[in-house]
């Protein structure tokens, strides 16, 4: 069970949307994409878009800059291209947009993927902030890292951070 400082009285519903970041796969075999979209939904969140898109940082951030305007998304959750290979571009792509960045979350996730995986954590530039008002976490590609991301991380403060950022949201 993970400690909640200040929990939340009422749950909500947060519209998010699901971007994967890849060069290979598919919807069938976007295992990452799927996970992420079950867990929020299982969370009682919905998913009102879901997109399949190349490690190429003018396409992501091309989505990223799309949907920060629709006034039914309220956090973004990207996987895949967080590592440091040459077409590892995604931390590159978002950092550059992000208003505020959360640097908590990429320490605390590359902490926790210690525990599980060792000294390779280092290599996840995991990454999480703020770009025009609208929540961004970017995830590594593998199914592992998207659900301790979850379930550990964006899951317990989803709520807490979109009221954060949209004090009127009941």
């Amino acid at each position: 069970m993970t400690h909640v400082p200040h929990p939340d009285t009422q749950p909500i519903a947060i519209h998010c949307a699901v971007i994967t970041v890849s060069d290979t796969r598919s919807p069938e075999t976007d295992r990452s994409g799927q996970l992420i979209q079950q867990l929020l939904q299982e969370a009682g969140h919905s998913i009102a878009d879901y997109r399949l898109v190349k490690d190429e940082p003018m396409q992501i951030q091309s989505h990223l800059r799309q949907w920060v305007q629709r006034p039914d998304l309220e956090a973004i959750l990207l996987n895949g291209g967080t590592g440091i290979a040459p077409r590892d571009t995604t931390y590159d792509a978002i950092e550059q947009l992000l208003d505020k960045t959360l640097p908590g979350f990429g320490e605390l996730f590359r902490w926790l993927s210690y525990s599980e995986i060792g000294s390779r954590a280092m290599a996840s530039r995991a990454i999480a902030g703020v770009f025009q008002g609208k929540l961004i976490f970017s995830l590594p590609g593998s199914s592992n890292a998207v659900r301790l991301g979850l379930e550990k991380l964006i899951l317990p403060e989803l709520i807490h951070l979109v009221r954060q950022l949209n004090p009127n949201r009941h």
